[in-house]
C-alpha cells in the first residue's frame, strides 16, 4: 500500500546490502562453480564441444575480479539508493506475495529498459561487452561480467524506484533474483520451454541475444521475462538455417582477461582523443551507440 511520506523520517542505513553480499557470496560461488563443474563434465563424457579451455580460464579471472570488487563497491554504490529512498515520494509496503509479484514485474520492465541501453549507449556498454565477450555459450559464460559497472553509472538506473518508495534491499532482492535466473540460461544444453517461451526468457532466447550475427544484435533484452521484448519490438527467433556466432561483433577475440574488462573503455577514449569534428562527435563517442561517430576520425 503506498502512502505520502516526509522527508523528516530517519536516515536508512545501507550497510545491510554489503553485510548481505560478503555473507552470501561464498555460498553462491561454491554453488555456481559446482554447477559449472557439472555441466563442463557432462559435455566431455557426452563429447559436446561446449567449452574452450583457455576462454573458461579468463572468464574465472574476471569472476573472481567482478565478485571482489562488487564486495568493495556495495557500501558506496548503494547509497544513492539510500539516499533517494530517504526521500521518498510514497511508503510501500510489499506485504504480500502479490505485491511482490507485481513489484518483481516492475524491476523487470526497468531491467528491461536498462539492458536495452546498455547495447545502445557506448558509455554503459563498455561494462556490458564484457559480458558478451565470450565465443561459447555455457554457465561460465553467464558470470563473465565487468568491473566498471560502478564507473559506468549502471546502478543508478535504479534509484527512481528507490525515489517512489521501494526499499533499496527489495530493489537488491528483486535484481539478484532476476539476474540468477538469468545464469542457467547460458546454456547450449537446456531445450525450449513450449509455452512458457511466450512469457519467460529462455535459453533459446538468451542464446540469440548473445550471438553477434547480423541478424540477432540488439535483440532480446529480457531478464526473466521476454514479454517486454514482445511489446516494444526487441524479439526474434533465431532464424532459420543460420548457425549462431558468439563473441563481440567485428572483434578478435582475446584471452587476457584486462583487455577483456577494459578493452572497450581503451578503445573509446582512444577514439575521443582522436576525434576531429569537435564536442558532438565526442560525445556521440561517449554516449551514442557504439561505433558511433567513428567516420570522421
Amino acid at each position: 500500500m503506498a502512502t505520502s511520506h516526509h522527508v523528516e523520517n530517519p536516515m536508512v542505513d545501507p550497510s545491510p546490502i554489503a553485510a548481505a553480499r560478503t555473507a552470501l557470496g561464498p555460498l553462491l560461488l561454491a554453488i555456481v562453480v559446482g554447477l559449472m563443474a557439472l555441466e563442463y563434465t557432462a559435455s566431455r563424457f557426452a563429447r559436446v564441444d561446449t567449452h574452450d579451455i583457455d576462454e573458461t580460464a579468463a572468464s574465472f579471472v574476471i569472476a573472481f575480479g567482478h565478485q571482489i570488487i562488487r564486495t568493495m563497491e556495495a557500501a558506496v554504490v548503494s547509497v544513492p539508493l539510500f539516499l533517494a529512498y530517504n526521500h521518498r515520494l510514497f511508503d510501500i509496503d510489499l506485504v504480500s506475495p502479490l505485491a511482490w509479484i507485481a513489484f518483481f514485474v516492475i524491476v523487470e520492465f526497468v531491467y528491461y529498459w536498462h539492458h536495452r541501453a546498455s547495447h545502445q549507449v557506448r558509455w554503459l556498454w563498455a561494462t556490458h561487452a564484457v559480458h558478451h565477450s565470450s565465443t561459447r555459450i555455457n554457465l561460465t559464460a553467464g558470470i563473465r561480467l565487468g568491473w566498471t559497472a560502478g564507473l559506468s553509472g549502471h546502478y543508478l538506473i535504479y534509484v527512481p524506484l528507490a525515489l517512489i518508495g521501494f526499499h533499496p534491499i527489495a530493489i537488491v532482492i528483486a535484481l539478484s533474483l532476476n539476474l540468477g535466473y538469468q545464469f542457467f540460461i547460458h546454456s547450449e544444453w537446456l531445450p525450449r520451454l513450449g509455452f512458457l517461451e511466450w512469457i519467460l526468457n529462455s535459453p533459446s532466447h538468451h542464446r540469440l541475444h548473445h550471438a553477434c550475427n547480423e541478424t540477432c544484435l540488439d535483440k532480446n533484452f529480457g531478464g526473466t521475462l521476454i514479454v517486454f521484448d514482445r511489446l516494444f519490438g526487441t524479439f526474434t527467433e533465431q532464424p532459420a538455417k543460420e548457425t549462431l556466432r558468439y563473441g563481440l561483433a567485428g572483434q578478435a577475440r582475446t584471452l587476457n582477461p584486462f583487455k577483456i574488462v577494459f578493452g572497450e573503455w581503451l578503445a573509446m577514449f582512444a577514439e575521443f582523443r582522436a576525434a576531429k569534428s569537435g564536442w558532438k562527435q565526442r560525445l556521440s563517442i561517449l554516449f551514442g551507440p557504439p561505433g558511433a561517430g567513428q567516420h570522421s576520425i
